[in-house]
């Protein structure tokens, strides 16, 4: 058994590089989002060339596995531009980047959810003067449903299924509920073993706001980056849960698609009430994260999204990943590294996400985010 999970574990990881390899030509290379082409020499230069370099220094940040992938790539393609400037990006899950930011250990955090109002009223002892956190939407992407059931493919779920599912009410695989969505399928008797994250994760947040905003009463919890079903179990961060799924038959997690990508691990369609069911790709949430509304005052963005979508084409297991930083009161020996590795990317940085499993920001937000970067202080 240990042997078998190392295994997983290998092929995982050397997926995940490959993923982040193609990424990086992609990003570097070309504006195509499609990533089929390599990059020529003179690409990746006129590339590196686009960013503006932000002052020299050190660059501590942690949080969001979610965004894990985009950003390696981020940091590799910056601090090749800007030799001047190193990044250090720790992928310590959401919660554990907010508590680092929150006690003046980094510049500043990713975090697939949106501070709550005691977090941004705590982050005024981190930012001087009047300063205080604000959301930053930067990248967006689909939360992925992978599985590993052999011989069934194009598995169709819906909101109450999955809910009993993961809440350990649905225990076998041909159970009648399952059966309903695939009548053409094989299910078989095996025993379902779902995986959930064991840290706290606002991939974990989305995922069951999701649950609650489309399952209803089939999920009685409140909520939040810490996993509160009873029941399933748990790995360490989505690469965990991806590996976990990929090497054990008859389960199923959850993760962002990049992952999935990275994995070949097949995904769940989901059985919104649209015309048909809706496969998690870059495409279809950015159609969700298209209707966000954003909901924070002043210069705070964050967003708003509808769970409950029956839009044809929207994936409603979308979450969207924010930068916190503090708008004003930033140490002076990181904000101009701060500023020039944020606007960079929430500009150039943003092509080539698409191809690899994320959803770039919608253009209107976009242009906000880059607004409020240059004025921070």
């Amino acid at each position: 058994m240990k042997l078998q999970r190392k295994s997983g574990l290998r092929a995982l990881a050397v997926g995940a590089a490959a993923v982040s390899g193609a990424l990086v030509l992609t990003a570097c290379g070309s504006d195509n989002n499609s990533g089929s082409s390599s990059p020529s020499t003179g690409a990746s230069n006129a590339a590196a060339g686009s960013i503006k370099c932000g002052s020299k220094g050190n660059l501590l940040a942690s949080g969001s596995t979610a965004q894990q992938n985009a950003v390696n790539v981020w940091v590799k393609n910056y601090m090749q531009a800007c030799p001047g400037t190193q990044i250090n990006y720790k992928g310590t899950g959401s919660g554990a980047g907010v508590t680092e930011f929150l006690q003046g250990s980094t510049a500043f955090a990713g975090s697939d959810s949106a501070l709550k109002p005691d977090q941004i009223a705590q982050s005024k002892k981190v930012c001087g003067g009047t300063g205080q956190a604000i959301d930053l939407p930067m990248v967006g992407g689909p939360i992925a449903v992978g599985y590993n059931l052999p011989g069934v493919s194009n598995l169709v779920l819906d909101a109450p299924t999955l809910a009993k599912i993961f809440n350990g009410k649905i225990v076998k695989w041909n159970d009648p509920a399952i059966a309903k969505l695939n009548p053409s399928a094989k299910l078989p008797s095996t025993a379902i073993q779902a995986f959930h994250r064991s840290d706290e994760s606002g991939t974990t947040d989305n995922f069951t706001k999701y649950l609650i905003g489309a399952a209803g009463s089939e999920w009685p919890y409140s909520g939040g980056k810490a996993w509160q079903a009873k029941g399933g179990q748990s790995a360490q961060g989505s690469s965990g849960v991806a590996a976990q799924v990929k090497q054990t038959a008859g389960s199923i997690g959850y993760f962002e698609l990049s992952y999935a990508t990275a994995g070949s691990i097949p995904t769940v369609a989901v059985d919104t009430g649209a015309s048909q069911p809706v496969q998690a790709s870059s495409d279809n949430a950015s159609k969700m994260i298209a209707d966000a509304k954003v909901v924070g005052t002043g210069d705070d963005l964050s967003l708003k999204l509808d769970y409950a979508t029956k839009a044809d084409g929207a994936y409603p297991i979308t979450l969207v990943t924010y930068e916190i930083v503090c708008d004003k009161g930033n140490k002076s020996a990181t904000l101009g590294a701060t500023k020039g590795f944020l606007s960079y990317i929430a500009g150039s940085g943003q092509q080539g996400l698409s191809g690899q499993g994320y959803a770039p920001i919608p253009a209107e937000i976009n242009a906000k985010v880059r607004s409020t970067i240059d004025a921070l202080s």
